[in-house]
């Protein structure tokens, strides 16, 4: 049976929260751990569902993963270490672990299979299979691989050099890992538009050399990884939704401390800037393989604005708490050429839309996005629903806090992903 959350509005937010660990590296922290040679100890983990799907697979794999009052230290087998697991690879919601895994799963000399929830039988597969496949990988799976459950056996990669179609860290994550397991031969990727980077960042950290220029990412087979000692940053991610809520509550200033700002993942602050709100970023001094800063978001008036092109691979996983900020902008906001969102948890456009127009925003779909008119004051009285997507949850939620009227918050469990203290940060905030 769902769960249902009644929400509040609240008068303001203030003080400052530490961000939990960013989703995309604890993910990969894990894997580059699993598959180097030595123990690599990581701090700041994502204690989230997805992240701990990441751990159980690859401990059914032969890796020895300890977690500690939120430090995890990782026995790294090396690439040719892991051992076929005698169990179904299950994980869970994550589309991340999935996709990433297949890259390290092409190349090693064993059967896997891999499964993952409703969700993740619904999302396309066949964006990584297909280069995978043609760099010599044996998967199969539900239409030929389109869907999950998958079956892979690894082994005999050769390299590629691959023009993807979309802009997708994981469609470039999974190519270069596989290429890392190919007899020295060089695989590239290019993309139409530069997809976050993390990987390429990880892997120097590890030791390994790669490549990148303005659309391109590229590595030599054969190298190996070398344990490291990782500090995961703040989630951009997670910290948009306080951004917006810092921003459109009446009378807040909130302290966002130790967010990862990697210039492939700051899109959200771009937007912030472009509709005019109130926001100072603090740099840290550089002390990890990501750039990190404290971010200060206070009150602001809005304007709308046009959101598209190079920008949405920056703020894609941000889209639904932006259309929120965008009905509290004067005028129209649009965002465009953002159709991956249809391929998300949920159809992020049509759930965006379906779920705030219960409480009075003035929003319409369209083909690749949607268009928002503002500024609207939003109602309550309403049962809205996180469809089970993280992230429409927490939109949901902070839309909550500037209703007239209480809401009612189905699935609130869902938000557990990627921000399991998420309601206790925001009661934190608002007393």
């Amino acid at each position: 049976m769902s769960d249902f959350k009644k929400l509040l509005k609240v008068e303001r937010l203030t003080g400052e929260i530490d961000i939990p660990g960013d989703k995309s590296i604890s993910h990969r922290a894990i894997m580059f751990g699993s598959i180097a040679n030595g123990k690599t100890t990581i701090s700041n983990f994502l204690m989230g569902a997805d992240c701990l799907s990441t751990v159980s697979c690859f401990r059914k794999m032969g890796v020895t993963i300890n977690i500690q009052e939120g430090q995890v230290s990782v026995e790294g087998k090396g690439l040719q270490g892991l051992e076929e697991p005698t169990d179904i690879l299950d994980v869970g919601n994550s589309g991340t672990t999935t996709r990433l895994m297949m890259g390290i799963l092409a190349g090693v000399p064993f059967h896997s299979c891999v499964i993952g929830d409703e969700s993740i039988a619904r999302r396309p597969m066949s964006r990584v299979t297909k280069p995978l496949k043609m760099m010599g990988a044996s998967i199969d799976g539900r239409e030929n691989g389109q869907y999950t459950p998958l079956s892979i056996r690894g082994g005999n990669l050769k390299g590629l050099r691959y023009e993807s179609p979309v802009a997708s860290a994981q469609v470039k994550s999974a190519i270069l890992l596989a290429g890392l397991q190919t007899n020295g031969e060089e695989t590239i990727v290019t993309e139409p538009h530069k997809s976050r980077d993390h990987t390429e960042r990880m892997l120097r950290a590890f030791g390994v050399e790669v490549y990148e220029d303005e659309k391109s990412a590229s590595l030599v087979g054969g190298q190996s990884l070398q344990a490291t000692n990782i500090f995961v940053p703040g989630d951009i991610s997670s910290a948009a939704f306080f951004l917006v809520a810092g921003a459109i509550v009446p009378d807040s200033e909130i302290v966002l401390k130790n967010v990862g700002i990697n210039p492939t993942r700051t899109g959200i602050l771009d937007v912030l800037e472009m509709m005019g709100a109130s926001i100072e970023v603090i740099p840290h001094k550089e002390h990890s393989f990501e750039p990190i800063a404290d971010i200060i978001i206070r009150t602001s008036t809005l304007k709308g604005t046009t959101i598209g092109g190079d920008l949405i691979p920056k703020l894609i996983d941000e889209i639904p708490v932006i259309a929120l900020l965008a009905t509290q902008a004067e005028g129209e906001t649009i965002i465009k050429d953002a159709s991956e969102l249809k391929v998300k948890e949920t159809n992020r456009i049509d759930t965006v839309v379906g779920e705030l127009s219960k409480i009075g925003a003035n929003i319409s779909a369209t083909d690749d996005g949607m268009v928002i008119s503002g500024k609207t004051s939003l109602k309550g009285n309403a049962t809205v629903s996180s469809h089970g997507d993280h992230r429409i949850g927490m939109m949901l939620a902070i839309a909550s806090c500037i209703t007239n009227e209480p809401v009612q918050l189905e699935d609130a469990d869902a938000i557990d992903v990627s921000y399991p203290n998420f309601f206790e940060h925001l009661s934190s905030l608002s007393k």
